[in-house]
């Protein structure tokens, strides 16, 4: 599946007019479907309609029905077909998923994944792992080259300038993870999805590090997936502060090569 897409533009500069080919990130939609057999028979059901960049599209699906709380463990999943705009997750026998934990309309945005939420009381999932001492504390130098690191890595930003992404580093400044996609929350459910899928979680031992700002809603994603550590390279907002103050997660923001703001959890940094 391609994830870019080719185009003559016309550049203007100083005045001059001229055609040249340009590269920009593919947008376009995926349909998440889920099936299932209860004590009624089979049933399938469209989950979600998301705005996305093609690839690793298994991982998207399986990010989003885990971050959502409508599936919990990898043991659930049977099997799992991809078609070009439509992804199946079949059950195993006896799974049923937690549809409650999701009341979203059909269609949900590149752009906010909360759009597509029905009322304030869906807003907020519960986190299936439990909250305990983790023992972590992070050199602040180790904060210094990660996002030099993520722009290296962001082989499609380079090319077209219009993707987020979403990256796992290990306690050692490692990045063992990271996705692209036009739609910042699908970035962190594909990395999610990815961990899921590898049976990685909970990643209390991983910091995920936002190529833009900090939203409430991937914050809410990265407690899901029991990681406590969040740096992004923008602003987090009142809303992402409040709910990382209340999970005890350390949340930064404006991270540079050497610099960064602490918004929450200041003890598991040494600086």
């Amino acid at each position: 599946m391609r994830s870019t897409a080719h185009i003559k533009i016309k550049k203007i500069n100083a005045g001059k007019q001229t055609e040249v080919d340009d590269e920009l990130a593919v947008e376009e939609p995926l349909e998440i479907q889920l099936g299932w057999q209860d004590a009624s028979g089979y049933e399938q059901k469209t989950i979600s309609v998301t705005m996305r960049t093609p690839g690793h599209d298994a991982d998207l699906a399986t990010g989003f029905l885990f971050t959502e709380g409508i599936l919990q463990h990898i043991d659930q999943i049977k099997h799992i077909l991809a078609q070009p705009t439509r992804i199946l997750v079949t059950l195993a026998p006896g799974a049923l998923p937690q549809l409650q934990q999701a009341e979203r309309n059909f269609f949900t945005s590149s752009s906010c994944g909360v759009c597509g939420k029905t009322g304030i009381d869906a807003i907020k999932t519960k986190p299936p792992f439990s909250q305990e001492p983790d023992g972590l504390v992070l050199p602040a130098g180790l904060f210094y080259g990660m996002q030099q690191s993520l722009q290296q890595k962001q082989v499609v930003f380079e090319t077209t300038g219009g993707l987020h992404a979403a990256a796992l580093f290990d306690t050692e400044g490692t990045c063992s993870l990271l996705r692209e996609d036009v739609g910042r929350h699908n970035a962190v459910d594909k990395v999610i999805g990815a961990a899921f899928q590898n049976r990685q979680l909970p990643l209390q031992q991983h910091i995920l590090l936002l190529s833009g700002r900090a939203g409430f809603e991937l914050i809410q994603k990265a407690v899901m997936a029991g990681i406590q550590v969040i740096a992004a390279v923008g602003a987090p907002s009142s809303l992402a502060a409040a709910l990382a103050k209340e999970h005890d997660v350390t949340l930064i923001g404006f991270l540079r090569q050497d610099r960064f703001n602490i918004y929450t959890g200041e003890q598991r940094i040494n600086i």
